[in-house]
C-alpha cells in the first residue's frame, strides 16, 4: 500500500564528507522506506532548471555551482506524512538554528552547505522525483 512520498538530496558537501551511510541510517531509523536511490551528478543545466525558482535570488550562482560540484544522492522517502516528517528530521536550513539530532545540526557546515535537501510541499515531492527518477526507477 503506497502511502505519502517526499523527494530528498544528500547534497555534494555530505557526500565529499562520507556522510552518506550515516544520513540513509537516521533516515531509515526515522521510519522511512526508501523506493528509489541513486548516486548521480547534476549537471549545470540540470541545476540551473531543478532550482529554477531561485534564478532571481543573488545567491542563484552559487547554488548552482555548489550543487555541480561534486555527486549528489537522490531518493524518495515513503513513510506517512512523509514531506513534514522529513522537515523536521532534517532541521533548520541554518544548522545553528536546527534542533538537536537532526541531519543538518549533525552533518551541515553552513546555510549555503547545509547537507540535505527536502521538498516542501507534496506538490513539490512530486515534481522533484519526477525529475531525478523515471517511473521504472520507483518501487
Amino acid at each position: 500500500m503506497r502511502t505519502d512520498r517526499t523527494f530528498t538530496m544528500l547534497k555534494p558537501d555530505a557526500v565529499e564528507k562520507g556522510h552518506i551511510g550515516a544520513i540513509l541510517e537516521k533516515i531509515n531509523a526515522s521510519g522511512f522506506r526508501i523506493v528509489a536511490l541513486k548516486l548521480t551528478h547534476m549537471t549545470t543545466a540540470d541545476a540551473r532548471e531543478f532550482y529554477a525558482v531561485h534564478s532571481e535570488r543573488p545567491f542563484y550562482g552559487e547554488l548552482v555551482e555548489y550543487m555541480t560540484r561534486g555527486p549528489i544522492v537522490a531518493a524518495i522517502l515513503e513513510k506517512e506524512n512523509a514531506v513534514e516528517d522529513f522537515r523536521t528530521l532534517i532541521g533548520a536550513t541554518n544548522p545553528a538554528d536546527a534542533a538537536e539530532g537532526t541531519i543538518r545540526k549533525l552533518y551541515a557546515a553552513s546555510i549555503g552547505e547545509n547537507a540535505v535537501h527536502g521538498s516542501d510541499s507534496d506538490e513539490n515531492a512530486a515534481i522533484e522525483s519526477a525529475f531525478h527518477f523515471a517511473g521504472r526507477e520507483m518501487f
